[in-house]
């Protein structure tokens, strides 16, 4: 049974949320009486996410590698819904897949700059907001690849592993601010993400996994959001996984 009042009055920022896991999450927020601002690169894919979640959403269209534009979304969000209570930072890319000499340098600084950085740029733009209310939830999409390193991901791997560290420190420098941050590292889950990888790839992916299959969106959505609840209130700087029994630690 879905609790239509869990998240009322709360305002929450999806990164990525137009598509995948983060469109999971905005409509079941919406869904327990909160309202989601779809934080994106895709103007269509917002326009579509929006309508269909209707009048408690709002689209703002932005590039999270660019501090500038993350700002500016956070002030539009703010401005539009009165302040941030929620973050889910979901944006993110694969790369390619190569080993780590043949790595291009220029892809490699894609990789961090969106899945590394643009983390940072969004959880620095919200803390502000969060403080003054003295309350706030953030939960940062890292990987199991930032635990366990996937061969052919260095990028990846190495960006993801970031996620964790940052959450780690941000979390204990918010604790005493009823913010908690924490994060998921979800093994593979079938979005349009698999579009980046090579075949080769996802079949070593799923060949990790005990359960013998990729995760689903639903299933890591229903983490976040606890995470995202009032609930997680004695919980900061921690790593959930979602991984079928992959994960080792």
């Amino acid at each position: 049974m879905v609790d239509t009042t869990r998240f009322s009055g709360r305002v929450a920022v999806v990164t990525g949320g137009a598509a995948g896991i983060g469109l999971s999450v905005a409509t079941r927020i919406v869904a327990e009486g909160g309202k989601v601002a779809i934080w994106d690169r895709d103007p269509a894919a917002i326009a579509a996410a929006t309508t269909t979640l209707g009048a408690n959403s709002l689209g703002v269209p932005l590039d999270v590698s660019d501090w500038d534009s993350v700002d500016a979304a956070a002030k539009a969000t703010v401005a539009a819904f009165g302040g941030i209570d929620i973050l889910v930072a979901s944006a993110g890319i694969t790369g390619p897949n190569t080993n780590t000499w043949s790595y291009p340098v220029e892809e490699w600084r894609k990789v961090i700059d969106v899945n590394l950085n643009g983390v940072f740029y969004c959880d620095k733009a919200v803390v502000p907001y969060m403080l003054e209310k003295d309350y706030g939830r953030i939960v940062n999409i890292a990987s199991i690849a930032g635990k366990e390193g996937n061969p052919n991901a260095p990028a990846y791997s190495a960006s993801k592993a970031g996620v964790i560290g940052l959450t780690k420190s941000l979390g204990k420098e918010l604790a005493k601010n009823k913010i908690t941050v924490n994060c998921v590292t979800p093994a593979a889950v079938r979005t349009a993400i698999f579009d980046q990888m090579t075949q080769a790839h996802i079949d070593f992916m799923l060949s990790k996994i005990p359960m013998g299959r990729f995760g689903q969106i639903e299933e890591v959505g229903a983490l976040i959001c606890w995470l995202a609840s009032e609930e997680c209130s004695f919980t900061t700087g921690g790593v959930f996984d979602v991984s079928g029994g992959r994960a080792t630690y």
